[in-house]
């Protein structure tokens, strides 16, 4: 308990520093001298900017957590199993045949095909013979890559290339007060997934383990991918993709506390938060006054962790 207060400070002491960086002059002595300018940067932009780094951070870091329980494997996760590049398709066809939806009807029409693509990965997953637990991240990135192909070739036909690239590069820059909100859902999903942790772990054990204890694997698996699907759409219609963040954070909490997902559940909304707090930050300070897009900086760092788990495992596999 201790540990966990500790975290949730450390993430509340990032957040006040992340109010105060950033183009324009907002800090302390300009707020209290009361000037205009500094008060609404924050009100309108830093607070707003602030919230969804740590909505974003932990729902998303939730959300591959239920995936690889669902998977049974830790190196899967939204950006490695075609749900992000799904979203990102859902979001091309509304953009296509509805210019004119409302930002929550494409993160509906997103969620829908986040969560078509999420199942046609778990189908093909089951016609393959296991034989090394890598197999199945490496399936999930062909997978992605062939949406991700087709994706971008309509894009580039109907000249929505840069809007493809917004939603695939994570970025917090243009996130204003009315235009986060959305992602107050994946918080909510992070409360059902809390609720649900207890039946997440038990058909993380399998399906025969499951049904065997009398749950309803089905609609366990049901619902873990709809929590998937939404918090994914909300999270790129809001701001983009944020690779390897559902891999990285479940993964490190796994290593310090294990796979109880009720335990764990606390310790990766947290660490989400505050892992995405911390590499917003030296984006916006590397080059200030200009910034490093959060999706850069994320896929850098979490690249190279993700290539330490991958020899981590291998070390201890030998």
């Amino acid at each position: 308990m201790k540990l966990l207060s500790a975290a949730i400070a450390l993430t509340i002491g990032l957040a006040i520093v992340s109010l105060f960086i950033g183009a324009s002059d907002v800090s302390l002595s300009t707020l209290l001298s009361g000037q205009d300018r500094a008060v609404q940067v924050l009100l309108a932009s830093r607070i707003p900017r602030t919230l969804a780094l740590m909505l974003a951070g932990s729902s998303m870091a939730i959300a591959g957590m239920i995936m690889q329980m669902l998977v049974r494997n830790r190196f899967v996760e939204p950006s490695t199993a075609g749900t992000v590049e799904s979203a990102s398709m859902g979001l091309l066809v509304a953009t296509l045949v509805a210019p004119g939806m409302p930002v929550f009807g494409k993160m509906l029409v997103a969620a829908l095909f986040a969560l078509a693509g999420t199942a046609l990965f778990l189908r093909i997953l089951r016609q393959v013979k296991m034989r090394d637990v890598l197999i199945v991240p490496l399936i999930g990135i062909m997978f992605s890559g062939v949406i991700s192909a087709i994706t971008t070739f309509f894009a580039y036909r109907f000249d929505l290339l840069q809007s493809l690239l917004a939603w695939t590069t994570g970025d917090f820059s243009g996130v204003l007060r009315g235009r986060y909100e959305l992602l107050w859902i994946g918080f909510v999903l992070t409360i059902f997934a809390y609720i649900a942790a207890d039946r997440f772990t038990v058909a993380g054990m399998g399906r025969d383990f499951t049904v065997n204890l009398g749950v309803n694997y089905r609609r366990v698996v049901s619902l873990g991918l709809g929590i998937v699907s939404l918090v994914t759409a909300v999270v790129v219609v809001t701001v983009g993709m944020i690779p390897f963040l559902g891999l990285i954070v479940p993964n490190v909490v796994s290593i310090m506390f294990g796979d109880n997902m009720r335990k764990s559940v606390p310790w990766v909304a947290v660490m989400g938060a505050s892992f995405v707090l911390l590499c917003d930050i030296v984006g916006r300070v590397i080059r200030q006054p200009y910034e490093i897009p959060i999706g850069v900086v994320v896929g850098v760092v979490g690249s190279g962790i993700f290539l330490y788990l991958l020899l981590r495992r291998r070390a201890n596999v030998a």
